[in-house]
C-alpha cells in the first residue's frame, strides 16, 4: 500500500503538469479545497467539482499552463500530511508567481480527500487580481 506522503508526492506531480483532468483524478468525490483568505473566487472551500472550473481557468494563464508547486518538506501522522512547498508559475502577461505555502493534506486510500492551503495571500491577490471577477 502507498503510503499518504507517496501520495501527496505524486499529487503535486501531477498537479505542476497542469492536466485538471489528472489531477481531478487523484481527489476522492467529496475532496474539499479550502484557500485561507478573503480574496474572491478564489479563497474559502470548494469541492471537487468547483475546483475542477478554477484549475480550468487558472491553468490559461499560464505559460506551459501550470502552476509548479514543489514540497520542501513533509511530516505525517496517520492519513494527515503537512507539506511546506515553494509553487511557481510565469504568466502569459509576464508577471511571475512565486509563492510559499503550506498545506495540511488528508489522504483517502491513494487519493486525496481535503487540503487546507495557507498562503501569501496579499501576492496570490496582487498577482491575480486582474483576472478575478470584480478585480482591479
Amino acid at each position: 500500500m502507498i503510503s499518504p506522503q507517496e501520495v501527496v508526492r505524486e499529487f503535486f506531480a501531477v498537479f505542476s503538469a497542469g492536466d485538471v483532468e489528472q489531477i481531478l483524478a487523484r481527489l476522492t468525490d467529496d475532496a474539499t479545497w479550502w484557500v485561507a483568505g478573503s480574496i474572491p473566487n478564489m479563497s474559502g472551500e470548494n469541492s471537487k467539482a468547483a475546483l475542477g472550473e478554477l484549475l480550468r481557468s487558472a491553468t490559461t494563464l499560464y505559460k506551459g499552463r501550470a502552476l509548479r508547486i514543489t514540497p520542501t518538506s513533509m511530516i505525517s501522522a496517520g492519513n494527515v500530511v503537512a507539506v511546506e512547498a515553494e509553487g511557481y508559475a510565469e504568466l502569459n502577461d509576464g508577471s511571475v508567481y512565486s509563492n510559499r505555502y503550506h498545506f495540511r493534506i488528508e489522504v483517502r486510500g491513494d487519493r486525496i480527500q481535503g487540503v487546507r492551503e495557507y498562503n501569501d495571500t496579499h501576492h496570490m491577490f496582487r498577482t491575480f487580481s486582474p483576472y478575478l471577477s470584480g478585480g482591479t
